[in-house]
């Protein structure tokens, strides 16, 4: 397992489509996972630190943990499957663990509120991590690299095509303070 946090949250203006992005603690990769609305505003109120009147969804989720007399131990993005991500929400339940299954917007928004860690599994970084031009701040796409993720055979046109919605995504995101925390 990698440790990651989150670096920032992207979303369009013309599409309401939301990305969060996941950095590598110990390098410099990056974990792409595209996010609902809602799940993007419930992570976003609490890396600005902000408060509200009553408990949002996530929060509720934490609380009922707590009164149950468990807690989060960690979250893990553990598996990317025909381009769906699936993670863990790891508790402690009575000094044993507890994995249970969950989107990875929601367990990211169950870490934040209950500031532990989170986990990328290798697998899912080889699958799915980006590097950025240390200059530019844009994605490096290594044709190479394009082609041994395809296990030796080159990309076919209709697998560019199926992934060239996330390639531009990525390309025209405003990448300058990506090293600026949101926590």
């Amino acid at each position: 397992m990698i440790e990651m946090s989150i670096d920032s949250i992207r979303g369009g203006l013309m599409n309401s489509q939301f990305v969060v992005i996941l950095k590598e603690k110990m390098a410099d990769r990056y974990l792409p996972i595209w996010i609902g609305p809602a799940e993007a505003n419930a992570i976003a109120i609490k890396l600005r630190g902000d408060t509200l009147p009553r408990p949002l969804t996530h929060d509720l989720l934490r609380l009922i943990i707590d009164a149950l007399g468990a807690s989060v131990d960690s979250i893990i993005v553990c598996d990317l499957k025909n381009d769906t991500f699936y993670a863990k929400i790891i508790l402690n339940v009575d000094g044993e663990q507890m994995e249970i299954d969950s989107r990875p917007s929601d367990a990211l928004a169950l870490a934040v509120r209950s500031d532990v860690t989170i986990y990328a599994d290798e697998s899912v970084l080889d699958k799915a991590s980006i590097l950025l031009d240390k200059e530019t701040g844009k994605p490096i796409i290594d044709e190479k690299d394009l082609e041994a993720e395809g296990k030796g055979r080159k990309i076919s046109d209709e697998e560019l095509k199926r992934l060239s919605a996330f390639r531009d995504f990525i390309d025209n995101l405003d990448l300058d303070d990506f090293d600026k925390r949101k926590s």
